[in-house]
C-alpha cells in the first residue's frame, strides 16, 4: 500500500490544501534529501500531519480511525507486544471472530502486519490514523501492566505460608523450600517482566520494618514501584540467591552474583547484589540487555565539532582515549559505541571487563574474575600476548592497571578505558596520582572525553524566559558571559540580545510521562591532547590551568554543552544542573 507523490499531488492540488510550485519544491528537496514527500510536507508546515493521513488513507481505500478518546480493553491490546507497537507505531484497537483491526501511521508496514498475522494467526485489517491516537493506546499498555501486576502480587502473596519463626527462615532447606514455592517464583518473574517493561536498568529490593519496597531506576532516577508484605522478604531474597547460585544461608556478608532472563521478546543478564542491612537483606539487580547495539555517537549527543574530535581520535592506530565520570553516566556505552565504528574485519579487538555489559560480535571479550586470580591487570596482561591491535580495559581501577594500559598504548596499541573522575582536565593529576610519569602521559593520550547524563524532555513543552533573580542564582554555577558566547556560536543567540532573550523548556506532566521527560542523552567536554597540553602535563600543571587552557583551544564543558541542548529543547536546564553541581 503505497501512495505515489503524483497521485498526492493531484488530491492535495484538488482539495486546494498545497500550491503546485509548493509541492515541486517540497518533492525536489525529498529525493535530495532521500525523505518521504509527506514527511517534507508537514516540516515546512505546508499541511497537517491528520489532513495528510486522512487524505492517504482515502487515497488508498483505507478507512481512516480516530481512538484519541477510545479506551482500548487489555486482551486485545496485549495481542501486539508493546514493544511491536512503540517502535512500529500500530496497535490493536477491536476484534470481531479472526478479524483483528489495527491503527497505524505507516501504510507501507507490511513487514510488521505479516508478523503480527503470523503470532496473533488472526486476519488483520489495517486502518489509517493520527500520531496523537497511537500515543493515546500506548499510554493504556502502561495502565493495564501497572493493574493486571498489582493482581499477580496480591494473589501470589496472599498463598504464602508464614514461617512458625526466624530460626526456622535461617536453615538452608527451609530457605530452599521457600525459594521454589510457585508464589514467590511468581512474584520475581513479575518483578523482572514489569522492570523490563518499564525501561529500567536497576531494581531495588529493600526491607523495611513492616513491609518490603521495590524501586525501579528509570532514565537515572530511583522511583517507588510498589510494597509488598513483609511475610515475601526471605522469599524473595532466597529466590534471588538460587537464580544467582549464592549461598542461602549466609546472611552476614555481601554476595556478587548473576542470572539470565529470556523470552521471545527480550534476553538479559542480570547482575545481582545482595547486601545485609538492619531490616534483613537488600538485593539490586542490575538489568543489561544482551541484545543491545551500540549507539551511534550522534544518537549519544556528540555533535559537530567535539563529534569531530573523537572521530579524529578514534582514527589514530595508536595511544590512549579515556572517558570518565561518576558510576552510571554512560561511560560503558559511548567505548561500545566507539568499538562499533573500530570493528572492522582488519583488527582484532580484545577487551577486559567487569561485568561484560553486551556481547559484541566479533570482538574477544574477557570477564574479569577476581575470585580466581584473573583481574584487569592480569587480563589486560594475557591480552597483550594475543596480538591484539585495540583494546579495551573497562576500568582503570589502580596503579598496576594504569601502568599497563599506558605502556600497551606506547607499544602500538589503541587503548580505550574509563576512569572515575569529575572534568575532562581532573583525569590528569588523577593518573599522576597513580604513579604514571607526566611525560609517558602526554605520550599516550589522544582524548578525554567527560560525560554525563540528562533526562530528555518529552511531548509537550512548557516555554520560558529566564527572569533577574534566576539568571542571579544561575550565576554561581556558571559564566554566563561565557554561555552567551557559546550560544551565539551555535546562533542561538544573534545581534545584541542576551540570556534573558533565550526561550528555555520545562517538563510538563503526561500520561505517557508523569515528569515530562523520557530516555536520557549524553552532555560532553571533549579534550584533545594538543602540543599545549602536552607542555603544561609535563610541567606538572594543575586541572583547572589545563582546562583553562583548552578551553581557550576551543573544549566546551558540559554545562555549555548542556544549555545548548536545553535551548534547542531537548533538556531542560534543571537536569543539567543537577547532573553537573555535586
Amino acid at each position: 500500500m503505497r501512495v505515489e507523490p503524483q497521485q498526492l499531488k493531484a488530491f492535495l492540488l484538488d482539495a486546494g490544501l498545497i500550491k503546485e510550485d509548493q509541492f515541486e519544491e517540497a518533492y525536489k528537496k525529498a529525493k535530495k534529501t532521500n525523505q518521504k514527500i509527506g514527511d517534507i510536507l508537514i516540516s515546512q508546515n505546508l499541511v497537517s500531519q491528520e489532513k495528510l493521513i486522512r487524505l492517504e488513507a482515502y487515497i488508498l481505500g483505507v478507512p481512516f480511525v480516530d481512538l484519541e478518546k477510545e479506551k482500548i480493553s487489555p486482551e486485545i491490546l496485549r495481542i501486539i507486544p508493546e514493544p511491536i507497537a512503540r517502535s512500529h507505531n500500530i496497535v490493536a484497537f477491536r476484534k470481531k471472530g479472526k478479524n483483528l483491526e489495527v491503527a497505524m501511521l505507516d501504510p507501507e508496514d507490511l513487514k510488521t502486519i505479516e508478523f503480527i498475522r503470523k503470532k496473533a494467526n488472526l486476519k488483520i485489517m489495517p486502518r489509517l490514523t493520527t500520531p496523537k491516537s497511537i500515543k493515546n493506546v500506548l499510554t493504556q499498555y502502561q495502565e493495564s501492566l501497572e493493574a493486571e501486576f498489582g493482581e499477580i502480587i496480591k494473589k501470589e502473596a496472599g498463598g504464602i505460608k508464614k514461617l512458625p519463626d526466624e530460626e526456622v527462615v535461617e536453615e538452608k532447606q527451609e530457605l530452599e523450600k521457600q525459594a521454589q514455592e510457585l508464589p514467590i517464583i511468581r512474584i520475581v518473574d513479575t518483578l523482572l517482566k514489569h522492570a523490563i517493561l518499564q525501561r529500567a536498568s536497576d531494581i531495588h529490593i529493600e526491607p523495611m520494618e513492616k513491609e518490603v519496597l521495590v524501586r525501579y531506576r528509570i532514565d537515572g532516577i530511583l522511583r517507588d514501584a510498589m510494597t509488598l508484605p513483609i511475610i515475601t522478604k526471605s522469599g524473595i531474597v532466597a529466590r534471588i540467591k538460587v537464580l544467582s547460585n549464592l549461598k542461602l544461608d549466609e546472611h552476614r556478608l555481601p554476595q556478587d552474583g548473576r542470572f539470565k532472563i529470556e523470552s521471545e521478546d527480550y534476553k538479559y543478564s542480570v547482575r545481582v547484589s545482595i547486601l545485609p542491612v538492619f531490616n534483613g537483606e537488600k538485593a539490586v539487580m542490575r538489568l543489561l540487555p544482551e541484545k543491545a547495539r551500540g549507539y551511534s555517537l550522534e544518537t549519544l549527543g556528540l555533535w559537530e565539532e567535539t563529534l569531530e574530535r573523537v572521530q579524529e581520535a578514534i582514527r589514530k592506530p595508536v595511544g590512549m582515549i579515556l572517558v570518565t565520570g561518576p558510576t552510571g553516566c554512560g561511560k560503558t556505552t559511548t567505548l561500545y559505541s566507539m568499538m562499533e565504528i573500530l570493528n572492522t574485519p582488519g583488527v582484532n579487538i580484545s577487551t577486559v571487563e567487569d561485568p561484560i555489559e553486551y556481547r559484541m560480535p566479533k570482538i574477544n571479550q574477557t570477564q574479569v574474575n577476581p575470585k580466581i586470580g584473573l583481574t584487569f591487570a592480569s587480563g589486560l596482561r594475557s591480552l597483550l600476548r594475543q596480538d591484539p591491535d585495540i583494546i579495551m580495559v573497562g576500568e582503570i581501577r589502580d596503579e598496576e592497571t594504569a601502568s599497563l594500559s599506558i605502556n600497551a598504548a606506547l607499544t602500538g596499541h589503541l587503548v580505550l578505558s574509563t576512569l572515575h573522575t569529575n572534568s575532562a582536565a581532573g583525569t590528569i593529576p588523577r593518573l599522576i596520582d597513580m604513579k604514571v610519569e607526566p611525560f609517558l602521559l602526554s605520550s599516550t593520550l589522544n582524548l578525554i572525553l567527560a560525560q554525563r547524563l540528562v533526562r530528555r524532555l518529552c511531548g509537550e513543552k512548557e516555554k520560558y524566559k529566564m527572569k533577574k533573580d534566576e539568571l542571579k542564582n544561575l550565576a554561581k554555577y556558571c559564566g554566563l558571559k561565557r554561555i552567551e558566547e557559546v550560544l551565539r556560536e551555535e546562533k542561538i543567540l544573534k545581534g545584541k540580545k542576551g540570556l534573558k532573550d533565550v526561550e528555555f523548556y520545562r517538563p510538563k506532566a503526561s500520561k505517557e510521562s508523569p515528569d515530562g521527560y523520557k530516555g536520557r542523552i549524553g552532555i560532553y567536554e571533549v579534550l584533545r591532547i594538543s602540543e599545549s597540553i602536552k607542555t603544561l602535563i609535563n610541567k606538572g600543571a594543575t586541572s583547572d590551568e589545563i582546562q583553562i587552557r583548552a578551553q581557550k583551544e576551543g573544549m566546551r564543558s558540559m554545562i555549555e554543552d548542556g544549555f545548548i541542548k536545553a535551548a534547542q529543547g531537548i533538556t531542560s536546564i534543571e537536569e543539567v544542573l543537577r547532573v553537573i553541581i555535586e
